[in-house]
């Protein structure tokens, strides 16, 4: 019998990419999705996407969604809090898993390991490791599609944001940033792929700077 897990969903493409993996694997079976929300701006924490949106992307995946509200200047501690109530509900959903799209940042998987483990819960990292270029061309060989909702100017021009991540983009960007963006250059939005019964209508807008970031505001069309 599969293993009911929770899924980490930032509404991005490793996330996302993550949920196909786990749905080709016979080992587990993702239940629900966990996201958290900045409770101030009614958006997903980071990416700045709608809530709606991530609505949306729940009904396309057909799974249920689980939001944890956070502040907007939240701190390690309030985030901690917010957290350990969300794997209290997973617990006492029968839940003992929760798998994460981290790819290879040490660190950020030694923290989850350690608070995860404090509290009962088994962190899973379907894909780690793997070389991002030619996991990035595999997402989009795969019918994934995504736009970059948020860039860091410090790390890539601010032009990028609200681009589509596909082979040209990937074609375009500088030597030093990383083609998933896992050092943070970029998040985006997952619009379409394998993981969705079906795309989501959705299109870039108002590019906005905003607490030293660049952010795409993504809109729903018709």
């Amino acid at each position: 019998m599969a293993t009911k897990i929770w899924l980490s969903w930032s509404s991005g493409k490793d996330s996302a990419w993550t949920l196909h993996k786990l749905r080709e694997s016979p080992e587990f079976e993702v239940t629900a999705l966990l996201t958290t929300i900045n409770r101030d701006a009614g958006r997903v924490a980071m990416h700045a996407v709608r809530e709606t949106l991530l609505d949306a992307q729940a009904s396309a995946a057909a799974l249920p969604l689980v939001k944890v509200p956070i502040p907007a200047k939240c701190s390690n501690a309030d985030y901690e809090c917010a957290m350990g109530a969300a794997m209290s509900q997973a617990r006492a959903c029968g839940i003992s898993h929760v798998a994460f799209g981290d790819l290879f940042l040490a660190d950020i998987r030694k923290y989850r390991e350690e608070k995860m483990q404090a509290i009962g819960m088994t962190p899973l990292f379907p894909v780690w490791g793997h070389e991002t270029r030619g996991l990035a061309r595999e997402m989009i060989a795969h019918g994934m599609r995504a736009y970059l909702t948020c860039v860091d100017p410090r790390q890539l021009d601010a032009r990028f944001a609200g681009r589509e991540f596909d082979a040209r983009l990937l074609e375009e960007l500088p030597p030093g940033v990383d083609a998933c963006g896992e050092n943070g250059e970029f998040h985006s939005f997952a619009f379409a792929g394998p993981m969705f019964s079906s795309p989501l209508r959705v299109s870039p807008g108002e590019i906005v700077e905003r607490d030293g970031f660049v952010f795409a505001d993504l809109d729903s069309t018709p």
